[in-house]
C-alpha cells in the first residue's frame, strides 16, 4: 500500500460517531428558547414549589453552577416533584415557532457518512419537537435524553452502583443553599449530591456513552456549554465548542455557528461515500436510546 493511501485510510477512521448537544447547538441562542426556558423554570419554582420570588435569581444561579441544571439542584436540596410535570411546565410554553427548517444543516449532516447521535439534558418530547421544527429528525440514529439517564423517579439513594447517590443515607429537607454560600469560605464540598444524572457530570457522560455503545476515543462531541465540553474532554472525547469563534480549554475546535462545520473540520468529509448517511424508516420516537 502506498504511503498516501495509508494516510488517507488513517484519516478516514479517526471518528466513527458524532455526538451533538441539542439546544443552542443545532440552532442559535438568538432563537429565544433559552430565555423562555429560564423564565418558565423560575415560574415553576414560584408557582409549584412555593419558593419566594426574591430568592429565585440567586437560587437559580447557585443550583445551575453547582449541579449542572436547576432541576438537578432543586432535587438535591430537598424539593420533590414529578419529572414529567416539570418538563411539561418548562418546555410546554416555549416559542417553538421561532425554530425554522434548516436545509443547510440538514444537507451537512446527511452528507456525513458517520454515525450521529443527540445527547441532551432535556426530555424526549422537547428533543423530538426541536428536531422536527428544524427538519432534522431523520439525520440522527438516536437521542440520549433525560429519560435515557433517569428512567425512574428516585426520591432516595439506591444501592445501584450506576446511580449518582446522595452523600448521606437520606435526602436532607430543603437545604438553604443561599445561606450556605453566604458563609465565609463556603464551598460545594458539603452539599448533598443530586439523584438526577445529567451533564456536565463525567459519570453521566460515561453512562450515556456506555448505553449508546459509543467509543469516546473515536467520537467528536459538539456542545455550546464550556463546562460540558471540558467534562467531555476528561472522559476522552474530542470536542467542538459551538457558538464561539475562539477555542477554550478543553475544546479541540470552535465554531461560531454549526453551519461552519465543513469549513472548520473538513477532514470529516474525507470519508465521503456516494450514498447519503440518512436513516430511512427510523422515526425519532423509536430511536430514543433508553
Amino acid at each position: 500500500m502506498e504511503y498516501g493511501d495509508l494516510y488517507r485510510q488513517v484519516q478516514r477512521q479517526k471518528y466513527d460517531c458524532l455526538l451533538f448537544d441539542l439546544d443552542d447547538t443545532l440552532y442559535p441562542l438568538s432563537s429565544g428558547l433559552a430565555t423562555s426556558v429560564l423564565k418558565n423554570i423560575q415560574d415553576y419554582m414560584i408557582e409549584k414549589l412555593g419558593i419566594e420570588e426574591s430568592k429565585i435569581p440567586d437560587l437559580c444561579n447557585l443550583l445551575y453552577k453547582n449541579y449542572g441544571t436547576t432541576m438537578a439542584g432543586l432535587r438535591a436540596i430537598g424539593y420533590d416533584f414529578d419529572y414529567d410535570e416539570y418538563h411539561s411546565f418548562v418546555h410546554g410554553r416555549l416559542p417553538y415557532e421561532n425554530l425554522k427548517p434548516d436545509p443547510v444543516l440538514r444537507s451537512l449532516l446527511l452528507s456525513l457518512p458517520i454515525r450521529k447521535v443527540i445527547f441532551t439534558n432535556a426530555d424526549k418530547i422537547h428533543a423530538i419537537k426541536v428536531l422536527r421544527r428544524l427538519c432534522l429528525e431523520d439525520c440522527f440514529e438516536g437521542i440520549i435524553c433525560f429519560e435515557t439517564l433517569n428512567p425512574f423517579h428516585k426520591s432516595t439513594a439506591s444501592d445501584d452502583d450506576d446511580d449518582i447517590e446522595f452523600l448521606g443515607s437520606r435526602q436532607p429537607s430543603n437545604i438553604d443553599i443561599i445561606g450556605h454560600f453566604s458563609q465565609p469560605n463556603a464551598g460545594s464540598s458539603g452539599l448533598p449530591k443530586t439523584p438526577i444524572v445529567c451533564k456536565p457530570s463525567e459519570s453521566a457522560i460515561e453512562k450515556a456513552l456506555k448505553i449508546a455503545n459509543i467509543d469516546p476515543h473515536r467520537t467528536l462531541f459538539f456542545e455550546d456549554s464550556v463546562r460540558n465540553i471540558q467534562s467531555g474532554k476528561l472522559v476522552g472525547l474530542d470536542t467542538v465548542l459551538v457558538g464561539k469563534s475562539q477555542r477554550v480549554k478543553g475544546a479541540d475546535y470552535a465554531l461560531e455557528s454549526i453551519h461552519n462545520l465543513r469549513e472548520a473540520i473538513p477532514e470529516l468529509w474525507e470519508a465521503d461515500k456516494p450514498a447519503e448517511a440518512n436513516y430511512p424508516g427510523v422515526t425519532v420516537e423509536t430511536s430514543v436510546i433508553a
